[in-house]
């Protein structure tokens, strides 16, 4: 990828959303990430309506990393949407929770996730996932056709 990536973080707590931008920055990755607070921002900035219309200001995202458990509209329902969608269907969808349940992990794979991970519970631990999903989503990965 021959410029910076942009990564949508779709995560309604604020302290997962400091630990995670945290981890980001300790690992000097040059992405441009984009916070959404909850499902109904998150479909509309990939969707471009409201605050999100400008493409330069909020362009579509390389990869989603996207929580599940979410007042109003949850991850679940944001995956359905987005694999449903023709213009979004190919990006990347990476879960990202704390739910280690079975059923949550098998619904989402059913609906598109490209791949499920639990949330570790220290620093260093989230710092080697933010490191291990840069290198292998951003850098290895090849990514689909445009169409």
């Amino acid at each position: 990828m021959a410029r910076p990536a942009t990564i949508l973080l779709v995560e309604d707590n604020a302290m997962d959303v400091e630990l995670i931008l945290d981890a980001f920055r300790e690992a000097r990755l040059g992405n441009r990430i984009q916070v959404a607070v909850n499902g109904t921002e998150a479909l509309a900035y990939l969707f471009g309506e409201g605050a999100f219309k400008d493409r330069n200001a909020y362009p579509l995202p390389d990869i989603i990393l996207l929580d599940l458990k979410m007042p109003g509209i949850d991850g679940h329902e944001v995956l359905r949407r987005i694999k449903t969608a023709d213009k979004l269907k190919r990006l990347p969808v990476i879960i990202l929770t704390s739910s280690n349940d079975e059923g949550d992990r098998a619904m989402s794979y059913d609906s598109g996730a490209n791949s499920y991970l639990v949330k570790p519970v220290s620093f260093d631990e989230f710092l080697n996932v933010v490191k291990q999903v840069s290198d292998y989503w951003l850098t290895l990965n090849v990514e689909p056709p445009l169409d």
